[in-house]
Parts: C-alpha cells; sequence; structure tokens
C-alpha cells in the first residue's frame, strides 16, 4: 500500500517567533448569494454530505478566515449550455484580494471552444471540468476538442477524478482515461483533483503519478486516505506537484490539514504543498 500526505510551513525568520504555517485552499466551491441555500441543501440530500459553509463568497472567505487559511481557487461549473456565460461572469466578478477563480464550459456546447477565449479574456485561471454532473465521458469526441483548445490557449484544466457520490454507479473521470488524455495533450496542464481519484488511490497511482503535466490536489482527502496512504501517493507522484485542497464546503481545512501534518514529509516538502506550489502553478502570490 502507499499514500500520505503533503503539508505547508512557511518558516518566518524574525527573531523570537515561532513558525508561521500559510495554506493556501486550492479548491473551494460558493454560490450565488440568491442560489447558495438551494444549491448545497440539494446536493447535500442527493450526495449524503454535510456542509460546513452557508455557500456563498462571504461566508467561505470568513469560513477560510477563521480556519487559518490565507485563501483560495474557487471552482465553478456549468451544468448545461446556457450556463456558461453567466457561470464565468460570476466566477470574474468573484475574483478579488485572496479569491482567484476556475470557469466552466459545457462539453457539446456549440460555442464551448469560443467560450474558452471568452474566459481567458476575464482573466480567469483554468477551466472547471466535472463529469458527473456535467454528464459527460472524458474521452468523448466533444471534450477532447475542448482539451485541445485548453492546451492552445495554456488553460489548466481541472477535472472531478475518481468516484462521486452524484454519480456512485459510473467513473465518469477514471484515472486510466485521465492517463490517457494527459499523454495525447502534454502540454496541458491536468489538476486531477482528489489525489488523482476518489476512492480510486490504487489507480491514480498506476495510471496517473508520475506525470509531467498532471497536478494532484488533496481535496476531501482525509475522507477516504490516511496518512500512510496519502504520503506513499505523494511521493510516487512527486510533491512539487501536489495542492492542499479540501473541496469546501464538503470539508474543511482542519481536516485535511491535519492529514497533511499527520505524514512523514520534510517542512520544505509540506510547505510546498501548502502554499508555494499553487503561488508557481496559479501564477499568484500568497
Amino acid at each position: 500500500m502507499f499514500f500520505g500526505k503533503p503539508l505547508f510551513f512557511f518558516i518566518s525568520i524574525q527573531k523570537g517567533r515561532k513558525p508561521v504555517m500559510k495554506y493556501f485552499d486550492a479548491h473551494i466551491h460558493f454560490f450565488p448569494d440568491n442560489l447558495a441555500e438551494k444549491a448545497l441543501t440539494r446536493l447535500s440530500q442527493v450526495c449524503g454530505c454535510p456542509y460546513y459553509t452557508g455557500g456563498t463568497r462571504e461566508d467561505t472567505v470568513k469560513k477560510l478566515t477563521a480556519w487559518g487559511c490565507e485563501g483560495g481557487m474557487a471552482y465553478h461549473i456549468a451544468t448545461n449550455q446556457k450556463q456558461q456565460s453567466s457561470v464565468n461572469l460570476f466566477a470574474s466578478q468573484s475574483q478579488e484580494g485572496n479569491i482567484y477563480c476556475f470557469g466552466s464550459v459545457f462539453p457539446g456546447a456549440e460555442n464551448a471552444l469560443e467560450e474558452l477565449h471568452r474566459m481567458k479574456e476575464l482573466g480567469l485561471h483554468g477551466v472547471k471540468l466535472h463529469p458527473d454532473y456535467q454528464e459527460f465521458l472524458v474521452k468523448e469526441e466533444a471534450a477532447m476538442a475542448i482539451y485541445e483548445e485548453g492546451e492552445k490557449l495554456g488553460l489548466p484544466m481541472a477535472f472531478h477524478t475518481g468516484r462521486d457520490p452524484y454519480s456512485p454507479q459510473l467513473v465518469h473521470c477514471h484515472p486510466k482515461s485521465l492517463g490517457e488524455i494527459a499523454d495525447c495533450f502534454p502540454k496541458l496542464t491536468i489538476i486531477a483533483a482528489h489525489m488523482g481519484g476518489m476512492e480510486l488511490p490504487q489507480e491514480a497511482a498506476e495510471y496517473l503519478a508520475g506525470k509531467k503535466n498532471v497536478y494532484f490536489d488533496t481535496a476531501f482527502a482525509s475522507h477516504f486516505l490516511n496518512p500512510q496512504q496519502l504520503e506513499e501517493l505523494i511521493r510516487l507522484h512527486g510533491p512539487e506537484r501536489v495542492l492542499f485542497a479540501t473541496d469546501c464546503p464538503w470539508s474543511t481545512v482542519p481536516a485535511e490539514k491535519e492529514l497533511l501534518e499527520a505524514t512523514g514529509l520534510s517542512a520544505a516538502e509540506k510547505e510546498a504543498i501548502a502554499c508555494r506550489n499553487a503561488e508557481e502553478l496559479f501564477e499568484i502570490q500568497i
């Protein structure tokens, strides 16, 4: 078996002060104020998962701050063709202070490729694809066109990878399929959320670990990995390509941070995961 956990320690060298640990949550979700309560209630009922924020940007920022987190990358999802424009506008308007955003396109939409260019112009940091919520398999022809265009534009693409309680009987993004996509598009930066495969760590290790254009994130990892497993998976992939993340509101910074801190990674490796890798990948300063 394998797996383990990353964490981030920023060392303050001011004399007489204890080391300061900075964390940046590279995978969070929030919704427009008028939709937040309804969206969280529905998703929680369907998936059987509790939630830990009110679902709005304001409450999410408050929670992140209270948990000692420096900020976050918000992933937004267009669950149908008509949502693309409004979802991406909301994402662009939500980028302020220490909150950054990925937008989304809907595979199969007639204007999906055009929308990718618009996202680039809006200053969004990448594209979020959730094959379960968007009801597509990652190797479908329409999706491949999106990857090709995203590669040309230099837009990172984040995937929900592995199982999802929303669609438990069908894995829409299997680590093997995503590994094949990574090979087909070597200049496309891929973020394979949930350590390369929610509830599929063995498959993540076999098909994704070590690929140079793939990042893993730790979102929700405390729910399906122990510290030893997390650490081994990180070492197989390389701590320089792992991002600290929670999947907030479905998990919390303290829960995922505790998992990271329980691993045997070095302080430098934990620091890279907790913050430095995100700074380099997203070209931000935390």
